[in-house]
């Protein structure tokens, strides 16, 4: 096991804070929202302070300033995945052939552009509301570090070109190399549009710009049941809410609450660990990584990594747990073992960084639907219960459109949100418990034997590769030139 320095010991494992949330909390000036204590009355109340719900709650106040708007976050609002991702705001064009299956060519196309729009529309709303978080648009580095990997891109990049989109860019090997700063990628193409941001001070500012028009937040306020018809009446430890609507913005949360339980089979909650190296922007420059791109790899079991402001690299990897019955421990929100691992993989990709001391590690679930898209609708016989999940490890850019779809259907709005076939709810179902733990654990396992082999230049068995393949859609899709955007099911995940 890898000797790594954490900056956090102690009680903050059972909350193992991110470096972004670490930086973004001791950068305020003021206190955190308070608790609710006692009975409110709402117009809409929004369950998770993260992306989801507080875009949703900015997209009301600017339809209808009028209206009010509570927010309940379990937590600090970004101390679930908006605060502890890997800063990737990436559009939906490696997804554009999921989108096809789901919504047809014209709509998917309109939500990809949509999507592509969002990271461009973040920089902007940033930089109105004075908001630091540190954007950098240099673009996405998608690579092979294995020779198995090479080609992984050629599915999706057919699809886009056949539809007239020229998203992506073929770099020759030395090219990804060099703009990487590392001899272990082998080929890859590039994305111009993406951007990274310090992801937990875009979470904290998102809420405050939201309490300055006029959202009620409430920090440290579980959920613990919705119940009640027309109004809905959200329980909490220190008191009600009674709404008209409420939105279910919960993520790999969502199946704890009752009237959702039924989705429970709809996504899994996967781990996604991230470790972030001490600030040595000598060292980063001698690489030759220097034109802020985001890079992954084409692994099943994703690494994705970016460098920040300060010079630090940080690497993270997904799936790295699954949880039985959609429940999840301590575990998945620090496991020290698997950021040991994740740390070895930032010391094999970049030697130079092995005298670099590793200083921040964390974990946290993310919500996997199968097909890798986020999916929204409203709670079977509750109507103004509405949900919105699954973003599956590509959610900081797509949860503005996620924003737009739950303020639209709680205002019941007849639009090209409302009318899109993301709301459409679940696209597709996972086996049922125990199935689901055991059969996606024999997966991962296998997934994990197989890329191994293949960093050695081996081959995994037929059985090995045949379990691998059964793995659900995540961060993008995994496509040789020689198969079918139909017909390939090789997929990876990030959170």
């Amino acid at each position: 096991m890898i000797g790594i320095p954490w900056s956090s010991t102690g009680p903050a494992l059972l909350t193992h804070r991110s470096l972004w949330l670490q930086q973004a909390l001791g950068e305020e000036s003021a206190p955190t929202a308070e608790p609710l204590q006692g009975d409110v009355r709402t117009d809409v109340c929004i369950l998770g302070g993260g992306y989801t719900g507080l875009w949703t709650a900015i997209e009301l106040k600017r339809r209808e300033p009028g209206l009010d708007v509570v927010v309940l976050e379990a937590d600090i609002c970004g101390g679930g995945a908006s605060g502890r991702n890997g800063g990737f705001l990436l559009s939906w064009w490696a997804k554009l052939g999921s989108l096809v299956k789901i919504c047809g060519e014209g709509d998917a196309l309109w939500i990809a552009r949509e999507a592509e729009d969002a990271v461009g529309f973040i920089g902007d709303f940033c930089r109105e509301h004075a908001i630091d978080v540190e954007y950098r648009r240099g673009g996405w580095l998608w690579t092979a570090t294995s020779r198995a990997q090479m080609g992984s891109w050629e599915g999706t990049v057919a699809v886009t070109e056949r539809l007239g989109v020229n998203a992506f860019e073929r770099l020759s090997p030395d090219e990804v190399g060099r703009r990487g700063g590392s001899a272990s990628y082998l080929g890859g193409v590039f994305e111009p549009s993406a951007a990274t941001v310090q992801p937990a001070r875009l979470a904290r500012g998102l809420a405050r710009v939201a309490g300055e028009l006029g959202v009620r937040i409430f920090e440290g306020t579980p959920a613990r049941d919705v119940s009640g018809a027309k109004p809905l009446v959200v329980t909490t430890p220190g008191g009600r809410v009674t709404a008209d609507v409420v939105v279910s913005a919960l993520n790999a949360w969502t199946a704890g609450l009752r009237p959702l339980r039924k989705l429970s089979r709809s996504f899994v909650p996967i781990t996604s660990d991230m470790v972030a190296s001490g600030a040595a922007p000598d060292e980063l420059a001698a690489t030759g990584w220097t034109g802020d791109e985001c890079i992954t790899d084409s692994r099943l079991l994703v690494h994705y990594h970016r460098t920040t402001a300060d010079g630090r690299i940080a690497i993270g990897r997904g799936g790295g747990a699954i949880g039985p019955a959609g429940r999840f421990g301590t575990t998945f929100h620090y496991d020290r073992r698997r950021c040991d691992g994740v740390a070895a993989s930032l010391h094999g990709l970049y030697p130079s960084f092995r005298t670099v001391p590793i200083t921040h590690g964390w974990s946290g679930p993310i919500d996997r639907s199968e097909t890798g898209i986020p999916f929204f609708g409203r709670a079977e016989g509750t109507p103004n219960l509405v949900y919105g999940l699954g973003f599956s490890g590509n959610g900081v850019g797509p949860c503005v459109l996620g924003g737009r779809i739950l303020a639209s259907l709680a205002l019941r709005a007849d639009d090209r949100w409302t009318q899109s076939a993301l709301v459409r709810g679940a696209y597709s179902r996972f086996p049922p418990e125990p199935v689901r733990f055991l059969g996606g654990s024999l997966v991962r396992e296998a997934v994990k034997r197989k890329e191994s082999l293949e960093d050695e230049g081996r081959t995994a068995g037929l059985a090995v590769a045949r379990l691998a393949a059964l793995a659900p859609a995540g961060l993008f899709k995994v496509e040789s030139a020689r198969h079918s955007e139909e017909g390939n099911h090789h997929t990876t995940t990030r959170g």
